[in-house]
């Protein structure tokens, strides 16, 4: 006779009963879905982990990456994670004046995204700044910007392991698609793929609250998908 699957506990003790929330309560969740079954045979088709529930300055000060891509701008970064890991780390020699200093001596040159290098000793800050004639940075910078970090990271593998924000969220380095409105996190996450990215990508701790919604820990997504947006199953 088939033995029935015990159901395997998370937490110690009474904890899963006492982690139980009512559908309707009002807090942060993440439903977390596979995208696949673990196999003998691993597919080898490079993807993007995403980091949901983690703190990307925490994994950054711990020296789980070698570098981060995030946006600068040539007025205000005091908002930005790039002057908080310039103030927490403690070799680093720059701050936010500085910071924003040197990104004000690129920001009138052309018309296309610029990849600044900000070496913060531990971590090597890759930071996409817009064109000066873009109020926000627009898909077409995003895209140029990864497809630069990308070959930045191809010609030096020391820049591995990589972790990259979301760009989504920001304040001063708002992102937004082509009717001006803040594209989707899929759109970021194929922008940053195409281009060549396969680091791990940081969500706004906004995004912490997707639920009911289900979501992923990596991209591409399944084919699956795909095939229920166009009314299959």
């Amino acid at each position: 006779m088939a033995t029935e699957l015990r159901r395997q506990n998370i937490y110690d003790g009474e904890g899963d009963r006492l982690m139980e929330e009512p559908e309707n309560q009002a807090t942060d969740r993440i439903i977390l879905l596979p995208d696949a079954r673990p196999s003998k045979t691993p597919d080898r088709t490079p993807r993007q982990r995403i980091m949901w529930g983690q703190h990307l300055l925490e994994d950054l000060l711990a020296g789980r990456y070698r570098s981060l891509v995030c946006a600068v701008n040539p007025k205000d970064n005091s908002h930005g994670i790039i002057a908080q890991l310039a103030t927490l780390l403690p070799t680093s020699q720059w701050d936010e004046k500085s910071i924003t200093g040197f990104a004000k001596q690129f920001s009138t040159e052309g018309e296309s995204v610029k990849v600044l290098k900000y070496d913060m000793d531990t971590v090597e800050v890759l930071a996409l700044l817009r064109p000066a004639s873009h109020e926000r940075m627009t898909l077409k910078d995003l895209s140029l910007g990864f497809k630069v970090v990308s070959e930045m990271i191809r010609l030096r593998p020391s820049r591995l392991p990589s972790a990259a924000v979301s760009f989504l969220g920001a304040r001063s380095n708002a992102l937004v698609d082509n009717d001006g409105r803040e594209p989707s996190f899929e759109t970021v996450l194929r922008i940053m793929y195409d281009a060549g990215y396969t680091g791990d990508i940081y969500p706004a701790p906004a995004m912490w609250a997707a639920a009911p919604t289900a979501v992923y820990a990596r991209y591409p997504f399944p084919r699956s998908l795909e095939a229920m947006r166009h009314g299959g199953s």
